[in-house]
């Protein structure tokens, strides 16, 4: 399954899809106070999934503010709440150098490929 959703701004899409049973989320564009909600609602898992587990694709995110990191924060707070976990993959090195300065590596892994995320 995928599907791809634009925000109003037109500076963040959303694509869902999955793999091995796990939902993958890619971010394409920016991530910050205009685009958090789009952002949050796709990332969080559904009401009543069973398989609350997700992979943040940010391959082509090119650029997050606290308001993504926060988004994150609340999105890894949810997935662990329904017994799942949240993953990122694929972080450029602007987006992961913020990840790690804030500490988010440290509470949500971060993988090199989506690949490696399912595989961990």
């Amino acid at each position: 399954m995928t599907d791809t959703d634009p925000d109003q701004y037109g500076r963040l899409t959303v694509r869902r899809s999955t793999a091995d049973g796990v939902r993958i989320i890619a971010l394409h564009g920016e991530l910050d106070q205009d685009t958090r909600q789009r952002a949050g609602h796709a990332l969080n898992p559904p009401d009543g999934d069973t398989t609350p587990h997700t992979v943040a694709d940010l391959t082509a995110l090119t650029f997050m503010d606290s308001s993504g990191i926060n988004t994150l924060i609340a999105a890894h707070l949810a997935a662990t709440e329904a017994h799942g976990w949240l993953r990122v993959a694929g972080a450029q090195p602007q987006v992961l150098r913020l990840l790690r300065l804030v500490g988010i590596d440290t509470l949500i892994p971060c993988h090199p490929t989506v690949r490696e995320a399912l595989d961990s």
